[in-house]
């Protein structure tokens, strides 16, 4: 029976575990999104003995930085920053990733100056046109090959928590009426574009998506659209789906009482696709988590401010667990 402490084989990369650290904002870039001391000390510190780490969401354009401080990818003077870090990390015998984003409605003109953009225009951003659209998709792809040339495993392209791409999925923030917008095929059109463009550049290497699995709103994207939507994802060959919650956010208020709470996301995923599929969700215990893999809910596990807050977390797992083996 697989647990948490087996490894997976996956593109050619070994995972030695199914510990995943997510993507989690540090602040700890400089103000123009470039790597720094504080940065690399800090995913050394959480690096060890993980399976795999996603590194925080990285704007790949200006206009789709969320905050202050924020790691960006839209620029090739970022790069040997970038694989400063990715080496560091390697030494550990980590596989790492770098999650690429843009923030579309929910960044600000105090953060960007430019006025925030979305799929619909509203009381914070105006509509993007077309001719935007595709070059927003050339920005995810050329970000994509400046984290290859960066030496990272793969990327993780970010489609949830209200952010650009899961504003265009979701039927409360996609008011559009043309072929963006408006049927279930159209607001999954840009996703699935910045994905094919994306596949182009990592050459070989790992993608993933952050799903927006649920925007826990009756009238907005549910696990049914998810599953679909998971189902054309594995077709345009993302390799792992990272299921997490869409306009609700990555913690809502409702769910923080208890471990794992879009694991029942995450398992309706994997009940759909044949691709290793990460679960999420304030877990902390490692007989909870192992729990996860041997009953096959999820294939991989992701601990994250458990494992910001203990950062020997991983280690103290295996201890436990294979005391009990």
């Amino acid at each position: 029976m697989v647990g948490l402490l087996d490894s997976l084989e996956i593109k050619g990369l070994t995972l030695r575990n199914r510990i995943v650290m997510p993507p989690m904002q540090t602040s700890l870039a400089t103000a123009n999104g470039a790597v720094t001391d504080s940065l690399i000390e800090h995913y050394m510190k959480h690096s060890k003995a993980i399976g795999m780490l996603i590194v925080e969401h990285s704007y790949v354009s200006l206009a789709g930085k969320l905050s202050e401080r924020q790691v960006g990818i839209h620029d090739d003077s970022l790069v040997p920053g970038l694989e400063d870090l990715s080496s560091r990390i390697h030494a550990t015998g980590t596989p790492v990733v770098l999650q690429i984003t843009h923030a579309g409605r929910t960044t600000s003109m105090e953060t960007t100056g430019i006025k925030p953009v979305a799929p619909s225009s509203d009381t914070n951003a105006r509509e993007l046109q077309g001719e935007e659209i595709e070059t927003l998709t050339e920005a995810f792809s050329i970000a994509a090959e400046r984290a290859m040339r960066a030496g990272f495993d793969g990327v993780e392209i970010h489609g949830a928590h209200g952010f650009l791409l899961n504003q265009f999925f979701s039927p409360l923030t996609n008011l559009r009426n043309d072929k963006y917008g408006g049927s279930f095929d159209n607001r999954m059109r840009f996703p699935l574009e910045v994905v094919e463009k994306v596949k182009e550049r990592v050459k070989g290497r790992l993608l993933l998506y952050r799903l927006g699995s649920d925007d826990l709103d009756p009238s907005g994207i549910q696990i049914k659209d998810s599953q679909e939507f998971a189902i054309k994802l594995e077709e345009a060959g993302v390799d792992i789906i990272d299921v997490s919650g869409g306009l609700c956010g990555s913690r809502p208020k409702q769910f923080q009482s208890s471990q794992g709470y879009f694991i029942p996301q995450a398992q309706q995923i994997k009940n759909v696709v044949n691709i290793p599929v990460i679960g999420v969700g304030g877990i902390a215990e490692a007989e909870y988590a192992d729990m996860l893999i041997q009953e096959g809910k999820v294939d991989l596990v992701a601990i994250g401010r458990t494992l910001l807050k203990n950062p020997d977390w991983a280690m103290k797992a295996h201890k436990t667990l294979s005391a009990k083996n």
